[in-house]
C-alpha cells in the first residue's frame, strides 16, 4: 500500500536527502519547476532528470538524460510523468535503487506503485511535497558535508 498517512509521509521526507525528479523542467510556468525550487529551499539536494533538456541547468543542477547516469544514491524519485508514463520512471527508480519514488498529484498508477512496493520501495502517489513539506511541518534538511 502507498503510504497514506501524515506521520508515514512526514517520517519519508524527514528521512530524505537526495531527490531525483523526472520531468524535471527549465520553464518557470510548469510545476516542477517551482516545486524543484521550494525543494532545494528546503534543503534537499534536488538532481533534475529530462531527456529533452539533458545537459543544461536547472536551478543550478545539471540534467540528467535518465536516473542510471547520476551514480550517486537517491533516496527518494519525484516523478512529474502523465499516469501512463509513471511506470516507466518507477521501474528507472527500482533500477537505480532509490529508496522511494513520490507520484505528484494527479499521477496515480496501481501497477507501477505495486512493482515498487514489490521492489522494497516506498511509494507516495496523487500528493505534492511542496504542499505536505509545510503542512507537516517537516524540518529544514541539513546536508552532510
Amino acid at each position: 500500500m502507498p503510504l497514506t498517512t501524515d506521520a508515514e509521509i512526514h517520517d519519508l521526507l524527514a528521512g530524505t536527502r537526495t531527490i531525483a525528479m523526472i520531468g524535471a523542467s527549465d520553464r518557470p510556468d510548469r510545476p516542477s519547476y517551482a516545486v524543484m525550487k521550494f525543494l532545494q529551499d528546503w534543503g534537499y539536494r534536488v538532481i533534475p532528470v529530462n531527456p529533452q533538456i539533458t545537459g543544461e541547468h536547472v536551478h543550478g543542477e545539471y540534467v540528467w538524460r535518465e536516473l542510471s547516469q547520476i551514480g550517486e544514491p537517491i533516496d527518494l524519485v519525484d516523478i512529474f510523468r502523465r499516469s501512463q508514463a509513471a511506470g516507466e520512471a518507477v521501474d528507472e527508480a527500482i533500477a537505480a535503487g532509490a529508496k522511494a519514488v513520490w507520484m505528484q498529484i494527479g499521477v496515480i498508477n496501481q501497477e507501477a506503485a505495486g512493482r515498487a512496493e514489490a521492489a522494497g520501495l516506498k511509494v507516495v502517489m496523487d500528493r505534492c511535497p511542496k504542499i505536505d513539506i509545510p503542512r507537516l511541518r517537516v524540518p529544514r534538511v541539513v546536508q552532510e558535508s
